[in-house]
């Protein structure tokens, strides 16, 4: 059984298939940059949301969390810089005769694709900012990130939650940009979902933490500006040496990295890269991202920025509303800021291209989630659907276990091909019941990684699944 390398195209055909993601409107010939969720897709989406939210806010003492509206007054937006600043540059290629966006800071330093060379004259710069009409002649803009409704709210949330630094303010929510070439499925989008933190810290304060010695690919601003290979290093050797500028940087970088690892991401496949200097942000100190290894190369999926102080004092000035809190030496100060922030479905498209695996043995795709993100968790099989005292058996026990998982019964076809089913959609075990069942009160389950069998008490069966999925026990040691 091995991983099988696919394009982007395969997994988008694939995601439509299985019923994960389908184009949106695809029946009047669809909208590019936008999706919809089938009914696997939005549980495993759901699935990811909430385990990202356990993980970050339920499993610390010192983040909460908002939700901001999608539409804020066109004055934040001002003060942020995004109206000035949030913008591509539209190109156009003789060669190949498409049209593709660029950064500002490639104007005139970049090929096309195909190594033509873009028209300069023909170039033009386009904003990111999707408006809207609000009310008789109102306009706003739809916002292209959720960072400022926590930036605007951040006094009221600091006073209300009692907090004190350091701090931090945890989002998931959608955002919009006006993607001039939205491309490679889920990658980039013009409606996406973010989950993001920032994190309020005071830089005189102690450290409180202690680095950790996992190690990750890095490519920092001077091996790309040198043409150097990226090596392998600790997150707290990074910042011994200075690769790294803060401490908090090498935290948060480390905690994200774990973070894939925990909910399966292949560790080969992540690597965290620095932005060069003519790359960052108009808020950014300094900005590392972590990249995955598509098969469309290394790519963003998630950013962590250091923000300074810089948009709580934008808005401090624009709002001239006092946004300081007291220090522990009794201070009023801005905080600086620090932003892991990630979108949902690029973080989607890792864990299912590290999950796509395609078994010769059963010539079969096996999608090998994370039992907590797989959309299904149990399926429910009876061997013989003739048998009434069979079929009364596994419908009491899909009622059972239906109060505390999402799963599914099927009775449809050979058992073989119910397997090959629940194996291509991720679904971690499957529960049969037989004739034996009636006379000994057991079931057989099935681990989907390795197809080995377990004959376990009906009784005992809610609990050990409830492990499994967790990751308590291991399959091998049920007895």
């Amino acid at each position: 059984m091995e991983n099988q390398n696919i394009s982007i195209e395969d997994m988008a055909n694939f995601c439509k298939r299985k019923g994960f993601v389908y184009p949106s409107a695809e029946i009047y010939g669809g909208f590019s940059g936008f999706w919809d969720y089938g009914p696997l897709g939005v549980e495993l989406k759901n699935n990811l949301k909430k385990f990202w939210w356990k993980f970050h806010v339920h499993n610390r003492e010192d983040i909460v969390g908002v939700d901001g509206s999608i539409i804020t007054n066109p004055k934040v937006w001002k003060a942020s810089g995004h109206v000035d600043n949030f913008s591509d540059i539209l190109v156009f290629c003789p060669k190949c005769k498409k049209t593709d966006k660029i950064d500002k800071h490639e104007i005139k330093k970049v090929k096309c694709d195909c190594e033509g060379e873009f028209d300069w004259e023909k170039s033009k710069e386009i904003k990111q900012m999707l408006e809207t009409n609000v009310g008789l002649k109102g306009s706003a803009y739809l916002r292209p990130e959720t960072a400022q409704s926590i930036f605007i709210n951040f006094k009221s949330v600091y006073d209300n939650s009692r907090g004190k630094l350091p701090f931090g303010i945890a989002q998931i929510g959608k955002a919009f940009r006006n993607e001039i070439a939205p491309r490679d499925f889920l990658f980039r989008c013009r409606e996406f979902e973010q989950m993001e933190i920032e994190y309020f810290v005071d830089p005189k304060e102690k450290f409180p933490y202690e680095l950790g010695d996992n190690k990750i690919s890095i490519f920092s601003e001077d091996m790309q500006k040198n043409n150097k290979e990226t090596t392998e290093i600790s997150f707290k050797e990074a910042f011994n040496k200075k690769i790294l500028k803060t401490k908090w940087h090498a935290y948060w970088l480390e905690k994200e990295y774990l973070w894939f690892i925990s909910l399966g991401a292949n560790p080969e496949n992540l690597r965290i890269r620095q932005h060069v200097s003519k790359e960052k942000s108009h808020y950014a100190l300094d900005t590392w991202d972590i990249e995955y290894k598509f098969p469309f190369g290394w790519k963003e999926v998630h950013g962590m920025a250091n923000r300074s102080n810089y948009d709580l004092n934008q808005h401090q000035k624009n709002s001239q509303k006092k946004l300081k809190v007291i220090n522990l030496n009794n201070e009023k100060i801005l905080p600086t800021v620090y932003e892991p922030s990630q979108g949902v479905e690029r973080a989607l498209l890792v864990f299912l291209f590290d999950a796509y695996t395609y078994d010769e043995k059963r010539k079969n795709i096996v999608l090998k989630l994370h039992p907590q993100l797989a959309p299904i968790k149990t399926a429910i099989l009876p061997l013989v659907k003739n048998n009434s005292k069979i079929i009364k058996i596994s419908k009491d026990i899909f009622n059972e276990l239906k109060k505390d998982f999402n799963i599914v019964y099927d009775e449809s076809g050979s058992i073989g091909r119910r397997y090959s089913r629940n194996d291509e959609i991720g679904t971690p075990f499957c529960v049969t019941i037989d004739e034996d069942s009636i006379k000994n009160k057991d079931v057989t389950i099935r681990n989907r990684d390795t197809t080995k069998q377990k004959r376990i008490k009906i009784s005992e069966l809610k609990n050990i699944l409830t492990s499994l999925i967790k990751k308590e026990i291991n399959f091998d040691k049920i007895k």
